[in-house]
């Protein structure tokens, strides 16, 4: 059974470069620029790490997006659609790495579920 941990932290960013620099030089954090997905991503060191989303239509200044571990992506999503939620993006996939979904909770909050690939 799963957990539902937090594991992965997004914040938004007009320049994705630029922000991965300022919180590197901030707080000391690991950036990797992931150029194949077009994503800069961060890892803090203990606890969950995430990465900086550009700045679009469907990710807007300022938001941030946490993700929760989840074993079933679609069933976490009709699950939180069926206690008042809406889907926001369906169950997709992260090449070599699992799925993702998100929806937005009553209040209109973003939030992510994430599905890795099976341990083999």
């Amino acid at each position: 059974m799963t957990k539902h941990q937090v594991v992965h932290i997004e914040f938004s960013a007009k320049d994705p470069m630029e922000a991965g620099k300022f919180y590197a030089d901030l707080f000391g954090w690991k950036i990797e620029v992931l150029e194949e997905m077009n994503y800069v991503s961060f890892d803090g060191g203990e606890g969950p790490g995430g990465g900086f989303p550009e700045v679009s239509e469907n990710t807007k200044a300022g938001a941030v997006t946490v993700y929760i571990s989840t074993d079933d992506v679609e069933a976490s999503l009709a699950k939180a659609e069926s206690l008042g939620g809406k889907i926001l993006v369906t169950k997709t996939e992260i090449p070599m790495t699992g799925w993702f979904g998100i929806f937005s909770d009553p209040t209109g909050n973003a939030v992510g579920v994430f599905q890795s690939l099976p341990s083999e």
